[in-house]
């Protein structure tokens, strides 16, 4: 029974097809009838003309049917993209371009609103970050972490751990370069463009081997701080036509400065630059030796706290 019905189904097409030439044979020898060879010849040049009309048609339509199709998968692809802070951490989030414009301008306003960004450089470290990520937890609150690969690479496996887990708890990650080499970043103290962007690419395909290939950070901080170097109009250039965001700070806990400090001392440091600001970046590290830090973070948090101040992130 299949087979008769392939054969029937073949021969009605022949039939089809057949049919289809009868008409334009019978189309031509109506015209040949009426106007002669020359007509014939007209006719024959439109049917050309209408079947190369179609084909194009057909083309046209598959461009376009490709062209949809990439641009569908285009936007599933940018649907799994992550920038910075997972879907718990979008909550905390704020847009570090909006900050960046605010750093650089020197307006700490925010419309009455206070607004507070905890930012910790140069880690991780297996030995001060734990102890941040617990503080923090605690205390309820998010921070931003400024990461340097070669001390993600200092402390392997523990600290991409230790990336896995900021992330995992809604803290955002940003790029702080891979070597933090003030000589080569600002060879005299001026930008080498090629070699800075090419420090940050390196970090930045270490944080999508921890966090996956759909990760990227738009958030980065220059060391040594943006304000601190000649040449950066360049990195601004470049910045701006990559969307990213270059966050300097406008208070510090002093942790990097001089000599060793106390923890009352930090945060006597931090409260100090702090003052009279609606929107603060805190600078502060997490790197190794910086313990003193963290034992100065709680009374950091608890001033901000106390004062109004709602924790953001930047991303």
């Amino acid at each position: 029974m299949r087979k008769k019905s392939t054969i029937n189904f073949s021969n009605k097409k022949r039939k089809t097809s057949s049919m289809k030439k009868n008409i334009i044979v019978v189309t031509i020898s109506v015209i040949a009838v009426f106007t002669g060879v020359k007509g014939v010849g007209a006719a024959k040049s439109y049917i050309v003309e209408q079947k190369q009309i179609k084909i194009e048609k057909q083309k046209k339509a598959e461009e376009e049917r490709i062209e949809a199709e990439k641009k569908r998968k285009e936007e599933e692809e940018k649907k799994k993209m992550i920038i910075g802070v997972n879907d718990e951490g979008k909550k905390y989030s704020y847009d570090a371009l909006e900050v960046s414009k605010k750093l650089s301008s020197y307006d700490y306003s925010n419309n009455g609103e206070k607004i507070v960004f905890l930012t910790f450089d140069d880690g991780t470290s297996t030995t001060v970050t734990p102890e941040v990520l617990r503080i923090l937890d605690e205390e309820d609150v998010k921070a931003t972490f400024f990461l340097t690969g070669q001390n993600i690479e200092r402390g392997g496996k523990e600290s991409k751990k230790l990336i896995k887990e900021e992330f995992s708890r809604g803290h955002a990650i940003a790029n702080h370069s891979y070597s933090h080499d003030y000589n080569k970043l600002y060879p005299g103290r001026k930008l080498d463009l090629e070699a800075f962007k090419s420090d940050f690419e390196k970090t930045d395909n270490m944080l999508k081997e921890v966090l996956g290939p759909y990760f990227s950070t738009r958030v980065i901080r220059c060391p040594g701080g943006h304000m601190s170097w000649q040449g950066m109009d360049h990195l601004d250039t470049y910045l701006e036509e990559n969307n990213m965001a270059s966050i300097d700070w406008n208070a510090l806990n002093g942790d990097a400065e001089g000599r060793k400090k106390s923890a009352e001392e930090l945060v006597n440091r931090a409260i100090e630059t702090a003052k009279g600001k609606e929107m603060v970046v805190l600078l502060m590290h997490d790197t190794y030796g910086k313990e003193e830090t963290a034992k100065a973070l709680p009374q950091i948090i608890q001033y901000f706290k106390e004062n109004g101040y709602e924790f953001k992130t930047l991303s």
